[in-house]
């Protein structure tokens, strides 16, 4: 279960990034499902679901933070589609 957790709380954690917000948490139910609040005692903010399904979930609440290019990656794209 550690993994799948680990997994859960990554999601989490990118999600306050992108947010700001620092009081999302998740729970865990006794069979295993995830479930996300806003804060310890707040009412859940999606029904308990798989891990996967919860991870998805956690994503789209807000934007996915743009990817880094460097010159180098540039450079190598251009070189990529001159071949």
């Amino acid at each position: 279960m550690s993994g799948r957790a680990t997994r859960a709380t990554s999601a989490i954690d990118r999600l306050k990034r992108r947010t700001g917000n620092e009081k999302y948490s998740m729970s865990v139910t006794g069979s295993g499902h995830f479930f996300l609040a806003e804060g310890a005692g707040n009412p859940p903010l999606c029904a308990p679901m798989e891990l996967d399904d919860f991870v998805a979930f956690v994503n789209s609440i807000a934007p996915l933070a743009p990817k880094r290019v460097s010159k180098l990656d540039i450079a190598f794209e251009k070189q990529l589609v001159k071949k």
